[in-house]
C-alpha cells in the first residue's frame, strides 16, 4: 500500500524539503504547511469538511450544523481565509436588502482535506479491511 511519492532533484533528495517544491510553484512549502497545520485544529477540520461536503454555507448555517457560538465560528473561519483554505464572499439574496456573506473552500481546501486527512482515513479504513481476521 505504500508508495513512494519522492521528488529526486538532480538525483538526490534534497537537503531542504522546500527543494522539492517546483521552480514554478504556486505557493511556498510555508504556505502548505500552514493550510496542514490549519486543518489540524479539530473546529476547522469540520468548517472546511462541511464546505468542501456540503457546498457553500453561511455563518449562520455552519453556527447551526458545527453547534458552534458566532465569536468562535469567526475566529476559527479567518484562520482558513488567512491560510487560503476557505473564502469569504458577499451577495444579495434575491428579494432582500443588504449583503449577506458566505464561505466555500477553495481548490486548496478541497485538496488539503481531500487528498490529507480524508486519504489517511479511507488508507486506516483500507487497513482494516485487510487486516480483519474476524471476516475470515
Amino acid at each position: 500500500m505504500s508508495t513512494d511519492h519522492t521528488r529526486v532533484v538532480n538525483g538526490n533528495v534534497p537537503d531542504d524539503p522546500a527543494d522539492l517544491l517546483p521552480d514554478d510553484s504556486v505557493l511556498t512549502l510555508d504556505e502548505y504547511l500552514e493550510m496542514h497545520a490549519a486543518v489540524g485544529h479539530r473546529t476547522r477540520y469540520e468548517i472546511v469538511y462541511r464546505l468542501v461536503h456540503g457546498g457553500e454555507m453561511s455563518p449562520k448555517e455552519l453556527e447551526a450544523a458545527i453547534d458552534i457560538d458566532d465569536s468562535t465560528l469567526h475566529y476559527h473561519l479567518n484562520k482558513l481565509v488567512d491560510a487560503g483554505l476557505v473564502e469569504k464572499r458577499a451577495r444579495t439574496e434575491r428579494g432582500q436588502d443588504g449583503l449577506y456573506t458566505y464561505y466555500r473552500a477553495t481548490v486548496f481546501g478541497e485538496v488539503t482535506l481531500t487528498e490529507g486527512v480524508d486519504e489517511l482515513i479511507r488508507g486506516e479504513q483500507a487497513f482494516d479491511e485487510l487486516y480483519d481476521s474476524s471476516s475470515s
